[in-house]
């Protein structure tokens, strides 16, 4: 009996024995589970902010995309497209493009010169280019981390809208400078009528103001040629028709177009040209451009003094200079008087005029293939202004196909590109 009480006893020791120890595995378990739980609610939680962030990289990207550019392309060293953005996707490159080179997708060699050559040098270039019937800005530049490896991003922006802007405005100084001519030629006519008929104003203060009448609609039409022609220029349609033509001829007909104007302040206009000298030149663009620095010479000289236009042979050139004994120019602003609208002192001249003659001039002159400057006062004393044009006998390169002429005059008329 007693034997089998030890072993009862021994048999209950047993058995709480082993249920402590699987208490303690299970305690053990339910440790490393909670240890387990707070590592993957960590892992979700880090998990979380990494996509949130790269949601806001993301957003960051495209909007920058859609705002600053309409396409983005990244091209490898074969100037390939390896990737695009979404603007780029729905465009004229179309899904497809991957693999392809830019340029042939978009059928634009000087696209593709630019991108060789934003590769070559390794920096940012940007050009406007018209690419199928629309006007890009383009950028091209060597990614910086991928530039040994030829890797290129581009960038292209539509401003077709903005060219037709200025278009626009072009077309509307062109519209505003024919609509001014007109009642500015008609007032002119009147007054000149006034002066022509027998009963003529008695009065002398009467005929004061009609004179600075006439004086107001000469600066009137003056600035509405001006702005025609700077439109003309600007829109391509003056184009050259370089004729040999004795340089005499244009003088004097610049000249006679001024000899009223000179007059009102007692001026003489006097040339030194000899009379052999024959250039390569559009008459009427050549007239206008000495008929330019006459009137700036007549505005600038003080009373009673002389304007003198020289000439002189150099190489292939004749070079012109037209001389006024006024303030000069200074010589900060040599260069800046070609400039477009801007306007030196005007408190000895009283007059502002529009900052645009010598604008026009430099555009006429260059597209002669000649140059022009002036001299500033460290230079002399007075005004002096200097172009230069080709000889009648130069070796002139022509810039386009010879214009259709009669057949004596096919050998010495040319035509070139608009100005």
């Amino acid at each position: 009996m007693e034997a089998l009480l030890t072993h009862l006893i021994a048999a209950i020791i047993g058995a709480g024995a082993a249920g402590y120890s699987v208490y303690r595995r299970l305690r053990a378990a339910n440790a490393t589970v909670d240890r387990q739980n707070r590592q993957l609610h960590m892992l979700r939680a880090q998990r979380n902010a990494a996509t949130s962030e790269q949601q806001s990289k993301d957003g960051l990207t495209s909007t920058a995309d859609q705002i600053a550019f309409d396409l983005m392309f990244l091209l490898d060293s074969e100037r390939r497209i390896i990737a695009r953005n979404e603007s780029a996707t729905h465009s004229i490159a179309g899904g497809a493009a991957i693999g392809k080179p830019l340029a042939q997708v978009l059928a634009s060699p000087e696209l593709d010169n630019l991108i060789a050559l934003a590769q070559r040098e390794s920096e940012r270039l940007e050009e406007q280019l018209v690419i199928g019937r629309s006007n890009y800005r383009v950028r091209a530049q060597a990614i910086d981390n991928l530039a040994r490896s030829g890797y290129v991003g581009v960038a292209m922006r539509d401003i077709t809208d903005l060219v037709h802007l200025n278009r626009a405005r072009r077309d509307l100084v062109a519209n505003i400078s024919h609509e001014l001519r007109t009642p500015i030629t008609r007032i002119r006519l009147i007054i000149e009528g006034l002066f022509l008929e027998a009963d003529k104003p008695k009065r002398k203060a009467s005929i004061q103001s009609l004179k600075e009448i006439a004086t107001e609609t000469d600066s009137l039409l003056w600035l509405a040629q001006e702005l025609l022609d700077l439109s003309m220029i600007e829109s391509g349609e003056a184009i050259l028709r370089l004729v040999e033509t004795p340089l005499n001829q244009v003088l004097d007909e610049a000249t006679a177009r001024h000899e009223s104007q000179a007059e009102t302040k007692n001026l003489k206009i006097v040339s030194h040209v000899p009379q052999t000298y024959n250039i390569l030149c559009d008459a009427d663009q050549l007239k206008r451009v000495l008929g330019n620095l006459l009137h700036n010479a007549i505005k600038w000289s003080p009373p009673n003094e002389a304007i003198t236009i020289t000439a002189a042979e150099r190489e292939e050139e004749i070079v012109v200079t037209v001389f006024d004994n006024g303030p000069g120019v200074p010589d900060d602003v040599r260069e800046r008087i070609f400039e477009r609208f801007y306007q030196a002192d005007v408190s000895h001249s009283g007059d502002d005029g529009s900052g645009l003659g010598l604008a026009i001039c430099k555009h006429i002159v260059e597209a002669h293939g000649g140059q022009i400057w002036a001299e500033g006062n460290s230079q002399g004393i007075g005004g002096r202004f200097v172009f230069t044009v080709l000889k009648a006998d130069a070796n002139f390169q022509l810039r386009a196909a010879e214009a259709p002429a009669s057949e004596p005059e096919r050998e010495r008329t040319h035509s070139v590109a608009p100005l």
